[in-house]
């Protein structure tokens, strides 16, 4: 297997799961790191042992063969169009782009160069999630008719020492965490066909609540609780709510209700955690499954060991690159993500349904045995 040579661009904070986590994944190498804060970037290079260039220097590098966009949303089109404009692969951090028309220019490019674009959430490869795609595609719930999915907190400024952007248009809980959730619906049910949603704004500022900048207030310019329902193209209906407007709740991340029993999901947000089966109204035990995206590899802020693998979708983008076949979190899925998601704000705003207009197929599950070849 060829191994592709990485660019990165943005040295923020998920920076430093993508050169950490790279050397454990086959076909990929970081090269270098730029960042519109040359301080930033000489930073991360320093710690992780490659170079840091400028921006303009990185994207005109013949050393480069993908570029890995970790900039703030509202910079992800400029950027990946820039990088397929210099003759790079494009990765992209979520969400991939903010508008249809900027991932329709992208896909034109890409292809017009015959260059691939590929884009997180890359979770939904994780065991947990890969699992439940086994066990739906086994039948073994029947078909799903509903599900519900939440995700809600008291939001990110307390801890974030500049959580600005999150609260600015094309910031807000469906766009910043919404991706993790409706990839994986994608990925375990197909393409949504529409959706409705009711959004509201509680506070139009916020107030930060660590490092330099405590105290400061910050506005907030989009919707922060949303409550949205899904029709996907197989029929089934699912409930989702996003909000940084709750302090605590009990809803679980995700449950998917079958004509044959219910599948409980952890938080797509990571790449384990616990799956329960029931069949009817009866637990039932979920059959052997040694996934290597599951173990638990890293400690969170709040005492949890988790498991993260970012990076499998890149170097599984990496590897389809140099085998010639399709990567799994290619520009149609995150294109189709988009649009549920902006349809979910526009239908808040707009108050009515709206019709889905891209579509995507599933993408190719990641069993044990293909997950394995991944690693290095």
């Amino acid at each position: 297997m060829n191994e592709l040579k990485l660019g990165l661009i943005g040295a923020g904070n998920i920076s430093e799961s993508y050169l950490s986590r790279a050397p454990h994944f086959r076909a990929i190498r970081f090269v270098a790191v730029a960042d519109m804060n040359p301080a930033a970037a000489e930073a991360r290079a320093t710690e992780y042992g490659i170079e840091a260039r400028s921006v303009d220097t990185l994207l005109a590098s013949p050393d480069i063969d993908l570029i890995v966009n970790l900039t703030i949303p509202a910079a992800h089109f400029d950027i990946s169009k820039r990088a397929l404009q210099a003759g790079k692969h494009v990765y992209s951090e979520k969400p991939y782009v903010l508008t249809l028309d900027e991932g329709r220019e992208l896909a034109r490019i890409a292809a017009e160069a015959g260059l691939r674009i590929g884009s997180a959430p890359d979770t939904f490869l994780g065991s947990s999630h890969q699992q439940a795609r086994d066990l739906i595609d086994r039948g073994a719930i029947g078909r799903v008719a509903s599900g519900t999915c939440a995700v809600m907190s008291s939001g990110m400024e307390s801890w974030h020492p500049n959580p600005d952007f999150f609260f600015l248009k094309g910031g807000g809980p469906v766009l910043d965490l919404g991706p993790y959730y409706i990839s994986n619906l994608v990925q375990l049910l197909g393409p949504v066909a529409r959706v409705a949603a009711l959004c509201a704004t509680p506070s139009t500022t916020r107030v930060i609540g660590s490092a330099a900048r405590k105290g400061q207030s910050i506005p907030v310019e989009t919707p922060t609780t949303i409550h949205a329902l899904l029709k996907f193209a197989q029929g089934a209906v699912i409930s989702f709510q996003a909000s940084w407007d709750v302090w605590q709740h009990d809803l679980e991340p995700m449950a998917l209700y079958g004509s044959e029993g219910t599948l409980h999901l952890p938080d797509p947000n990571f790449f384990d955690g616990a799956l329960r089966l029931t069949r009817h109204a009866e637990p039932a035990n979920l059959p052997d499954w040694d996934h290597p995206l599951g173990p638990a590899n890293r400690l969170t802020n709040d005492g949890r060991n988790v498991a993260d693998y970012r990076v499998a979708g890149l170097a599984d983008m990496a590897a389809a690159i140099t085998d010639g076949r399709p990567h799994r979190c290619d520009e149609r899925l995150a294109l189709h993500v988009v649009e549920v998601m902006t349809a979910i704000l526009a239908s808040g705003e707009e108050g009515r349904f709206v019709t889905l207009t891209t579509t995507c197929d599933r993408p190719e599950a990641l069993g044990p045995e293909a997950a394995s070849a991944l690693l290095a």
